[in-house]
């Protein structure tokens, strides 16, 4: 049965995915060229804002999956599909989860073998390199003028950026039993350091304590 929490989750889904597609700007029909040219490193010529923003994409779903598949093995839905979708777009994979997912603050059994990689502060350390780098190009080298003249024209950015944002704010939603299940008494000081976007999770996934084994 859904609860209010799980149908406010739902309500946030059909109204991204409506937004995305009824009231986002239009299509650019240069957009499968400049996605190639980011996937492939070819980033001459490219808005440092841009490539920084897409590669960023890619450093908050590593960053979920730090917090879902610990989650997900107390879960009676696997977290795997959709970690593994957030990869491909974002919160629109990872809103789902938030909705069938049961609040679960203790960990039972032994930590699987996925759940043991992204237990990892060698992982954590990469992302959180990743996070720095490419937030400090973006910030410093990128024109913010052609930021916005593309966010207001082009879908693919547009939606990208709102993205962006939603993992930035449905983050905590995961903390709280994240932190729980670890033992830990006093979260204010975690939780202050995960608000900060992008950043804040990585630095949380390298300091948390590490899962309790039974």
């Amino acid at each position: 049965m859904l609860t209010f929490r799980s149908l406010g989750f739902v309500l946030l889904w059909f109204t991204a995915l409506g937004y995305g597609a009824l009231f986002a700007p239009p299509d650019d029909p240069n957009t499968l060229d400049l996605i190639t040219r980011l996937s492939l490193g070819q980033w001459d010529g490219l808005n440092p804002l841009i490539i920084a923003l897409f590669n960023l994409m890619g450093v908050w779903p590593l960053l979920y999956c730090g917090l879902l598949f610990g989650d997900g093995q107390q879960q009676k839905i696997p977290a795997w599909p959709f970690a593994l979708g957030a990869f491909a777009v974002g919160a629109f994979s990872v809103l789902p989860y938030l909705a069938l997912r049961k609040p679960c603050p203790r960990f039972q059994g032994q930590p699987n073998r996925v759940v043991r990689a992204f237990e990892s502060r060698w992982l954590a350390a990469v992302a959180l390199g990743a996070a720095v780098v490419f937030l400090a190009y973006g910030l410093f080298a990128g024109d913010w003028g052609d930021f916005v003249q593309q966010w207001q024209s082009s879908r693919f950015i547009h939606v990208m950026s709102l993205d962006f944002c939603a993992l930035s704010l449905l983050f905590p939603t995961l903390l709280g039993d994240d932190l729980a299940r670890r033992g830990v008494k006093n979260p204010l000081a975690l939780w202050t350091v995960a608000a900060i976007p992008v950043l804040g999770p990585a630095v949380y996934w390298l300091v948390r304590p590490a899962l309790p084994r039974s």
